[in-house]
């Protein structure tokens, strides 16, 4: 049931060969390994279709990723 609510309320991204080729060369540019090539691929995605902003509790975890805002769900409150 949740997932139809998603699947109606959010725009799915394309993954395609560009957002493979950012994705392995921020795996290289950062040595990243593990379970965070996860959040690699998800801020290569952003890079290409030029998403700028991400809500996440794991805020550390794209640090390393320039040019990207990643806001934690306890700041929303802070910014009115």
């Amino acid at each position: 049931r949740l997932a139809r609510v998603i699947e109606r309320d959010f725009e799915f991204l394309p993954d395609s060969r560009e957002v493979h080729d950012r994705w392995r060369s921020l795996l290289v540019a950062h040595n990243i390994q593990g379970v965070q090539v996860h959040d690699a691929r998800l801020a290569a995605s952003m890079y290409v279709h030029a998403v700028g902003q991400l809500l996440t509790i794991n805020v550390r975890d794209f640090r390393r990723f320039d040019g990207l805002r990643i806001v934690h769900p306890a700041d929303l409150s802070k910014a009115t």
